[in-house]
């Protein structure tokens, strides 16, 4: 008897991690379907991926603003495949302060529709069908931005819209896990600056002076970007190696929260060996 293949739906596809995440799903056998918006000149280069990955797969294409078109987007997944087990929720905006300068008031509104509302109103459509599968799972890509704000050598690269509406992300986590168990298991990736996505390969990346790049690796602890392969890795994990993981973050970073200031040695003191700290 065959099991039947396990269906994933990856929002904001199109390029970067969230490309590399649905090529991985799809690799491993997974039935995909791939949603973008934009970015219409990577379409070929998604189209030829996904069918070199052998697996199942649907591309649909959206505005995910537009919180009255993400209903009938599932519905189309769940028509076409007969099933949906995983979210990916990976939409979001993330203006660069250093390429967009002072926010106005519609790109915070821009902000909140994609990075944090798209994926409030994904989660909703997605849920009843997530609990059909029995074994559901929903994975929300977040930012640190919302930990650090807009502070530090990250403060060219984060706007405060985009820190706010991460910082909500993580809510939503929690509020979610509760709403989908024991059948679906909601967990959060964080990422700290990678490649395609606030890091190398962002046009923001290329405006940055050489100093101001290399102050936020010194902030970084393991000294450098992350990159496709880590973010990939997370996510296998969350699939196939943490059935008893929801509600919880996990924080890939490269060590960019604690920053990188170094422990020191500790010093000698003046206290002799044995003898008492305490009055008498």
């Amino acid at each position: 008897m065959n099991t039947p293949r396990q269906t994933a739906l990856v929002l904001g596809g199109i390029k970067g991690i969230g490309k590399a995440l649905a090529l991985d799903l799809a690799t491993r056998g997974m039935a995909v379907a791939v949603n973008y918006f934009d970015w219409e000149d990577s379409l070929p280069d998604l189209e030829r991926d996904l069918k070199a990955a052998g697996a199942p797969y649907l591309i649909l294409k959206n505005n995910l603003q537009e919180s009255e078109t993400i209903p009938t987007m599932v519905r189309e997944v769940t028509e076409h495949f007969g099933r949906l087990d995983i979210l990916v929720n990976n939409i979001e905006r993330g203006g660069w302060p250093v390429v967009h300068g002072q926010y106005t008031e519609d790109q915070w509104d821009l902000e909140m529709a994609t990075t944090l509302r798209a994926k409030r109103w994904a989660f909703e459509a997605a849920l009843p069908h997530l609990k059909e599968s029995g074994n559901g799972l929903v994975i929300n890509i977040s930012s640190i931005a919302g930990i650090v704000g807009r502070s530090g050598p990250a403060g060219l690269v984060f706007n405060d819209g985009y820190a706010a509406a991460n910082r909500a992300v993580s809510s939503l986590t929690e509020t979610w896990a509760r709403m989908g168990a024991p059948k679906v298991r909601v967990n959060e990736i964080m990422l700290g600056l990678f490649e395609t996505r606030h890091g190398p390969g962002a046009r923001g990346w290329e405006i940055l002076g050489q100093d101001q790049r290399q102050a936020i690796l010194d902030h970084t602890l393991l000294g450098r970007t992350g990159t496709m392969d880590d973010v990939v890795k997370a996510l296998r994990f969350l699939i196939h190696d943490a059935p008893f993981m929801t509600g919880s973050v996990i924080r890939l970073d490269g060590g960019y929260v604690l920053g990188g200031d170094p422990v020191p040695d500790l010093p000698q003191g003046v206290v002799e060996p044995g003898e008492s700290v305490f009055g008498k």
